[in-house]
C-alpha cells in the first residue's frame, strides 16, 4: 500500500534545503564580519543588554555569560539572559546586536507579548512533536505496509503539525524581538549611526535562519501527508 518514505516527493524539500543552508552562511558571515568591530561606546553585549533591561524596568533579570558558541538565549523560567563569551564578553557591534535582541524578549515576557506567551505555552508539546512525530509517522508507514492501518501515521502528522506551528509562531516573536532591540539600540545610544546597520544586518541574517526552518517544517509536513495518501 505505501511505497516508503523515499520518493519523488523528495524534491519538495530542495527549496528548504538551499534557504537552510543560504541563511547559515548569511549569519555566519554577519557575524563574523561585525564581530570584528568594536562599537565607538567599547560596551560590552552584557553591558548593552544591562542598560536595555534597567530602561525597561527589569533590573531583576539577570545576566549570565558562559556556553557555547551562539548559545544566547532567555529562560522565562528564570528571567535569566544567558549570553555566550562571544556575545556577552564581545564590545562588537554582533555582540551587542544580539545581546539586545535577547533583552528584547525578557521585554516581551514582561509586557505579555501575546505571541511569546504563545510561544512558550507550546514548547512542551513542540518537543513531543519534533522528537516523536516522524518516529511515530515511520513506524506508521511499515504497519500501514502490512495492515493498511494508517492510524499511527496520522497521529505522527498531527504530532508534527504541532511542531510546525510552533515554528510559525515563533517568527512574529523573534522579528519583533529584534524590531525592539533596534530601537533600545538606538533610543539607549548604545550604537550610533553606521553601528546601527551593522547590528541589523546580523539580526536580518539571524531572523533568515528561523524563516527557513519554518519552510523546511512546512514542507515536511506537506511530505508526510502526501505520502500518507499514496495508494
Amino acid at each position: 500500500m505505501y511505497s516508503g518514505f523515499f520518493h519523488w516527493d523528495l524534491i519538495l524539500l530542495i527549496p528548504a534545503v538551499v534557504l537552510g543552508i543560504y541563511a547559515q552562511f548569511k549569519v555566519k558571515s554577519a557575524f563574523n564580519r561585525y564581530s570584528q568591530i568594536p562599537s565607538a561606546r567599547g560596551l560590552t553585549g552584557a553591558q548593552g543588554a544591562r542598560m536595555v533591561l534597567d530602561s525597561a524596568g527589569l533590573a531583576d533579570v539577570g545576566i549570565e555569560v558562559g556556553g557555547g558558541t551562539l548559545s544566547d538565549h532567555y529562560d522565562p523560567r528564570t528571567r535569566t539572559l544567558s549570553l555566550s563569551p562571544a556575545v556577552g564578553n564581545s564590545n562588537s557591534l554582533a555582540a551587542l546586536g544580539v545581546a539586545a535582541h535577547e533583552a528584547g524578549h525578557a521585554i516581551q515576557h514582561a509586557q505579555g507579548y501575546a505571541a511569546f506567551r504563545l510561544r512558550s505555552a507550546m514548547v512542551p508539546v513542540a518537543n513531543i512533536g519534533t522528537n516523536l512525530g516522524l518516529i511515530l509517522f515511520i513506524v506508521g508507514i511499515i504497519i500501514a505496509s502490512y495492515s493498511g492501518n494508517s492510524l499511527l501515521m496520522n497521529i505522527g502528522i498531527v504530532l508534527y503539525a504541532a511542531a510546525v506551528l510552533f515554528t510559525l509562531v515563533t517568527l512574529p516573536v523573534e522579528f519583533n524581538a529584534s524590531r525592539r532591540a533596534m530601537a533600545e539600540l538606538q533610543n539607549r545610544s548604545i550604537l550610533v549611526a553606521d553601528e546601527l546597520t551593522g547590528a541589523r544586518k546580523v539580526l536580518s541574517a539571524a531572523a533568515l535562519t528561523y524563516v527557513a526552518a519554518a519552510l523546511s517544517a512546512i514542507l515536511t509536513l506537506l511530505r508526510l501527508i502526501l505520502i500518507s495518501r499514496r495508494d
